[in-house]
């Protein structure tokens, strides 16, 4: 049987982190392709870009559905960056379109 090294196991789980990154990255432009979908829509409709209520129910949403290990704090913060970032996107694409 093959020995292994710490710094073997360390290249394993660095690629495995990679992999996920990668899907991270793709999931993200997916969900931003859907902000801008729905920055269309907002505009043409005159609605405001920020929804607080529609963000907390996002909140919501995910704390109620996480397993862990990550903390239900770590998600929200992280998911009020992502949310941020979509509004960033659909305020750009409405002051390109208007």
């Amino acid at each position: 049987m093959a020995e292994t090294t710490p710094e073997l196991e360390l290249s394993k789980c660095r690629a495995r982190i990679d992999d996920v990154d990668l899907r991270l990255l793709a999931l993200l432009n997916e969900r931003t392709q859907i902000a801008e979908a729905i920055g269309k829509i907002k505009q043409s409709a005159n609605l405001p870009v920020y929804e607080p209520k529609r963000e907390d129910l996002v909140y919501q949403n995910v704390t109620a559905n996480n397993h862990g290990p990550l903390p239900n704090d770590a998600v929200r913060r992280v998911f009020e960056r992502i949310i941020d970032e979509m509004r960033k996107v659909q305020r750009d694409r409405m002051e390109k379109t208007a």
